[in-house]
């Protein structure tokens, strides 16, 4: 019976979490099965033909998910458009290199045709999301569904998005006020995986470092050296940057094998290094890729699951 009461306790204490800010919002594996039964198979149709011209794609998609979330939950207010005087989200200073929107705007007009009024963007963005994971070699899951799409989208607060420079404090915080906890970040950062990063997210690891160092002494010299050549202080191509990692289209444990050997891009990823125990957990992920794919799959649940919204948008851009 201890036992029983326990886990009951621990059950209601972890759905208090996300309920209590917005109630009335509760998720559920099969939301859809009577209402439109046939937009998951849209939707990954969509992500997989998206990739087969974009292989960077599954990336933008994965990103697009998790800035959404972390801006007053999975509301897709990251789609929404600049409208007059607002500058809406995707327009912050974090999300200006976003892309692949097109992808959710195709699956959603395919869905609206379907099944009209019935599935959010914000859903269609968690599924796309799973979608990429999946679809680019790594494990899949059920999304639990049922978000509701938000109407207020501000640039001004994407401040508030955790940034590559951050160390450790700074991203624990960020993290724990979205109900996130130190496992989970040093899960979802595996989803640095995927994708490539531009030089103004890493140079400050490589110039000007702080008064002593121009380069940070935590990264190994010759990636160091590689990353200065593609990023000089003068840098004059548009768009230059690296990938995340060799594999940057497969999603594996690479990452946390970079990140011990002193390659990792961000300082919000060496970061992880600086405690016993986030450093314990880098460590447990480079050495299995199961143990990765299992603790990633619970932490985008638990982070998906972070609610907001307030109707079903019709268009994806818009309110309705």
């Amino acid at each position: 019976y201890c036992a029983m009461a326990m886990i009951t306790a621990l059950l209601i204490t972890s759905l208090l979490i996300f309920s209590v800010p917005f109630p009335g919002n509760a998720l559920s594996l099969n939301y859809y099965d009577e209402t439109c039964p046939g937009a998951e198979a849209i939707i990954t149709k969509t992500v997989k033909e998206a990739m087969t011209s974009d292989k960077t794609a599954p990336a933008a998609l994965l990103r697009m998910h998790f800035h959404d979330c972390f801006i007053r939950g999975c509301d897709a207010s990251i789609l929404l458009s600049s409208v007059g005087k607002n500058t809406a989200e995707k327009d912050g200073p974090p999300n200006v290199s976003l892309h692949a929107f097109y992808v959710i705007h195709d699956a959603k007009k395919q869905v609206e045709a379907l099944c009209p009024g019935v599935v959010s963007c914000a859903d269609i963005l968690a599924l796309a999301a799973r979608d990429s994971v999946a679809l680019s070699g790594g494990p899949t899951w059920d999304v639990p569904k049922g978000r509701k799409d938000g109407r207020i989208s501000k640039a001004s607060e994407t401040v508030q998005m955790p940034a590559p420079t951050f160390n450790l404090s700074q991203l624990q915080q960020s993290f724990s006020q979205r109900g996130l906890s130190m496992d989970d970040l040093v899960a979802l950062s595996g989803g640095h995986t995927l994708g490539f990063a531009h030089c103004s997210s890493f140079r400050n690891r490589i110039h000007f470092f702080n008064t002593t160092h121009d380069i940070d002494p935590s990264l190994h010299p010759s990636f160091a050296a590689s990353l200065k050549s593609i990023c000089p202080i003068k840098n004059k191509v548009k768009n230059a940057g690296t990938t995340m990692d060799p594999s940057s289209t497969t999603f594996d444990n690479t990452y946390y094998k970079l990140i011990l050997q002193q390659k990792s891009l961000f300082s919000s990823d060496q970061a992880l290094l600086t405690s016993p125990k986030t450093k314990d957990l880098v460590s447990k992920f480079a050495s299995s890729q199961e143990a990765f794919s299992k603790a990633f799959v619970k932490s985008m649940i638990k982070m998906s699951s972070i609610t907001g919204g307030q109707e079903v948008r019709k268009d994806c851009n818009v309110v309705n």
